[in-house]
């Protein structure tokens, strides 16, 4: 039986509820992703997880121009090739690393931007950064992360009103997004460790009459606190997942994130991190294990979230601070760049190829143009994950890019 019609005709598949264990089939030369139907779960149940790929991930080795012959002049040693690359369509492959991935993709489970930036590109990692957690323009500075904007001025109180916490931090990334005044934020390194800190948390006493600004860092904190205790409350310190899950980090940080919410803690926002991609040199190698290690972690992550019947309720979004250049150097490695791809996946998502294919004859000044502006793909989250679709950014012109199916 051919395993699209197999897919397509379980319940499992259809309800994005159980975990069937169907077995990888092999890469074929076109991946056309099948057309869902699932929509999101209730408001106070949608979950969004960030995956930071710190350092700048190289797009063209992730999502390959495979039609371009200027894709492999530009890089003789590193263009992957075709043979081994898993294609998706005539003009695209994925590396092939990523083939955890596909079964997401058949289900048409998982979208693909291309060329995603922001015009007047930053090469540094510090601002840049800082530039897609802000959601900024490259000259602009705000004082809170988009995702915590987002949560703050969200005009339903449904979507924060029965969480534990506005968001959750497992592991060694910065709380970037999710920073910000007035948001119930917990950050963790292991959730064991975490309930060993109980005695920590404990709410501050103001001084009466004392400053408003003491009053107002004494209230952040007692917030901050009141979140963990409730996160705490939950716990267990069961890992229901690790014989399922890698040792890298962000494998780790996943079983966290799913054995938190196997545990009843809920959040509408969750980030993990994966470091590494600063891949100046010998690339290859360094670019296939990371690669590996964000396919078969976010593979695992699915499976899990299905088990427990949460995959509908779910988006997936990765993102990193800049592409790298076009042309390899000379340590056979890439440097800092501009625009590259993003994924976003979860059972409600509208699947496939979304954005413009890099041209790589059309390039400026080495880097890849920037087709689709990230404040859009942020636009869209809010919009069709939270339900806000006049949020900040849209409000700012950036139309949203609706990656979740919608109500007709």
């Amino acid at each position: 039986m051919d395993r699209r019609v197999f897919l397509a005709g379980t319940a499992l598949l259809a309800a994005c509820g159980t975990d069937g264990q169907a077995p990888l089939a092999p890469a074929a030369s076109i991946r056309a992703p099948r057309r869902g139907d699932a929509l999101p779960g209730p408001l106070d149940q949608r979950i969004l997880v960030l995956v930071e790929l710190q350092g700048g991930n190289d797009g063209l080795n992730t999502v390959i121009p495979v039609s371009q012959p200027a894709y492999r002049s530009l890089r003789p040693g590193l263009a992957i090739d075709p043979a081994r690359a898993l294609g998706l369509d005539a003009d695209h492959a994925l590396h092939p690393a990523l083939a955890p991935l596909l079964e997401a993709w058949d289900a048409g489970e998982c979208a693909i931007v291309e060329s995603v930036g922001y015009p007047r590109p930053n090469r540094s990692h510090f601002r840049s950064i800082e530039i897609w957690e802000q959601a900024t323009a490259s000259d602009a500075y705000a004082s809170e992360g988009w995702a915590a904007r987002a949560l703050r001025e969200h005009p339903s109180p449904a979507l924060r009103a029965g969480a534990d916490a506005d968001g959750i931090v497992v592991g060694t990334g910065a709380i970037g997004p999710l920073a910000g005044a007035g948001l119930r934020v917990v950050n963790m390194r292991d959730p064991r460790q975490f309930l060993a800190q109980g005695e920590r948390l404990r709410a501050l006493g103001a001084p009466a009459g004392g400053p408003e600004a003491l009053r107002h860092l004494v209230r952040t904190q007692n917030e901050a606190a009141a979140a963990a205790q409730a996160v705490q409350r939950k716990l267990t310190g069961r890992e229901r997942f690790s014989r399922r899950f890698g040792w890298d980090p962000l494998a780790r940080g996943l079983a966290h994130a799913a054995d938190l919410v196997a545990d009843g803690v809920h959040a509408p926002a969750w980030k993990v991190t994966l470091a590494g991609f600063d891949t100046h040199a010998d690339q290859a190698q360094r670019h296939e294990r990371l690669l590996g290690q964000v396919a078969g972690a976010l593979a695992t992550f699915r499976a899990a979230m299905r088990e427990m019947g949460r995959w509908n309720d779910t988006l997936v979004l990765t993102y990193s601070e800049f592409g790298r250049r076009a042309a390899e150097n000379l340590s056979r490695g890439t440097d800092h760049g501009a625009a590259a791809p993003l994924f976003a996946l979860g059972c409600a998502v509208e699947g496939g190829l979304r954005g413009t294919t890099p041209d790589l004859d059309a390039l400026e000044d080495g880097d890849v143009r920037a087709r689709v502006d990230f404040r859009a793909v942020y636009a869209g989250v809010i919009a069709g994950l939270w339900g806000h679709e006049s949020n900040f950014l849209s409000a700012q012109g950036h139309a949203p890019l609706h990656l979740l199916r919608r109500r007709a």
